[in-house]
């Protein structure tokens, strides 16, 4: 058997014995979510209250308490397509042999999940999944959560692209072996 980091191999199957749990992951563990609801919550509350300050736009409260359920929601359920797109370099490798695997390891699997910034590969796809999410962010809150708001559409506009920007997950840039 042939010991390949995350998994051993025979010469008829693969066994996984330890999976890589990117910090990224962790909001898919019941006791984080302890940390991550009210964390979320507070965040996409202030960018929230604070663009509608900014674009002077009155009703503050009303549109608050109209909207901010269903921004929560729709960042959570960005963050998982996002979380998706940071999952599938560890799942690609299984389906790639050779030297090919052995690249996508160095260059993706690890790096995406360990230590983003060791090169340009892991770092492109980490930007990807961030603009990926943040645009998901910036739909669901225009198409939806903002949609029926008594509000210009320039302002929506503005209103969803502001949550886009300040709550995208940048913290999938963050080096899970920092926490070793």
């Amino acid at each position: 058997m042939k010991d390949k980091g995350c998994f051993m191999r025979n010469k008829s199957s693969i066994e996984f014995y330890n999976m890589i749990f990117p910090i990224w992951l962790i909001w898919l563990f019941p006791l984080t979510w302890i940390i991550i609801l009210p964390g979320n919550f507070i965040i996409d509350s202030l960018v929230l209250l604070i663009t509608l300050k900014v674009l002077n736009i009155n009703e503050k409260k009303n549109i608050y308490k109209k909207t901010i359920l269903k921004v929560w929601g729709y960042g959570f359920l960005a963050d998982l397509i996002g979380t998706i797109i940071m999952i599938i370099p560890g799942t690609i490798e299984n389906f790639l042999s050779g030297a090919t695997k052995e690249w996508w390891y160095k260059n993706l699997t690890m790096p995406v999940s360990y230590s983003p910034f060791d090169n340009i590969y892991s770092v492109a796809w980490i930007l990807f999944a961030t603009i990926i999410t943040s645009f998901f962010i910036y739909l669901f809150n225009y198409k939806s959560s903002l949609k029926h708001l008594s509000i210009e559409e320039k302002s929506k506009k503005k209103l969803a692209l502001s949550l886009a920007i300040f709550t995208a997950p940048y913290l999938f840039f963050l080096p899970t072996m920092w926490f070793y």
